[in-house]
């Protein structure tokens, strides 16, 4: 398969369990708790085994990294590209009664964001991205290319997680910056904000996982943005543990 082949796979199968978590949702679901004591619920088991299936009957040659399955302690090695997969990001806004939460569909090749699939199930809003090819955003109103923006002269939007991170260091980041607003979100949503044009910096200094991670920087890499550490460096995948340091997204 081709890159675009690759992300209509992606996007069949994100729609798939995005409709598998609207129907928990609708029926009702209880909450448990992982080993990190991290919310796990029957709709994000479901999303995943419909995701971790067709990935795999699909493209065998491509190992699956998954949430729930490395939580589980099922751990598939990687290779020069693999897929990562967040079956359902933002279980804290969707056990919550919010619509942030998100379906994140990745591929990496070589360390890299290769081509990623964002979908909003509650706002039936898909963002898709293959990184030196392009952005889309599909919803209701019909499919369009997304870019970032330049930085607007009243100042910039920051967005930033609603649960997460280290107020004193987004401070010490945003000093001498004009900052017009600060936007709250759950979920890889964060990240969609920038490549849509509507938000300008995403800084992260809370824990994330690759897989929440990989879908949504090759949406914003492929819209024109970067995924840096603080130090500057692209970050990268295939870490020992799947853990990733703290970061900063910026549009363009």
């Amino acid at each position: 398969m081709d890159d675009h082949a690759l992300l209509a796979l992606a996007v069949r199968l994100a729609e798939q369990a995005g409709s598998a978590i609207l129907a928990v949702r609708a029926r009702g679901f209880a909450v448990e708790r992982k080993a990190d004591l991290s919310p796990v619920t029957e709709a994000d088991h479901a999303a995943e085994a419909i995701i971790v299936a067709g990935l795999r009957g699909a493209t065998p040659d491509l190992p699956v990294i998954a949430e729930e399955e490395v939580a589980a302690g099922r751990i598939t090695a990687p290779a020069p590209a693999f897929w990562l997969v967040d079956p359902l990001d933002g279980t804290r806004e969707f056990a919550g009664g919010k619509d942030e939460f998100v379906v994140n569909i990745g591929l990496v090749r070589d360390g890299r964001m290769a081509l990623g699939v964002v979908f909003i199930p509650a706002l039936n809003e898909m963002f898709t991205g293959i990184v030196g090819a392009g952005a889309w955003k599909c919803c209701r109103s019909g499919e369009t290319p997304i870019h970032t923006r330049a930085a607007p002269e009243d100042g910039l939007t920051v967005v930033a997680s609603r649960l997460h991170g280290d107020t004193a260091q987004i401070d010490t980041l945003l000093a001498g910056r004009r900052v017009a607003r600060t936007l709250n979100y759950g979920s890889a949503l964060k990240f969609c904000r920038l490549a849509e044009g509507v938000a300008d910096l995403y800084p992260r200094f809370g824990r994330t996982m690759e897989w929440d991670t990989a879908a949504p920087q090759a949406v914003l890499e492929a819209a024109g943005g970067r995924v840096v550490t603080t130090d500057g460096a692209p970050l990268r995948y295939g870490k020992p543990g799947w853990e990733n340091p703290h970061f900063i997204c910026w549009g363009r």
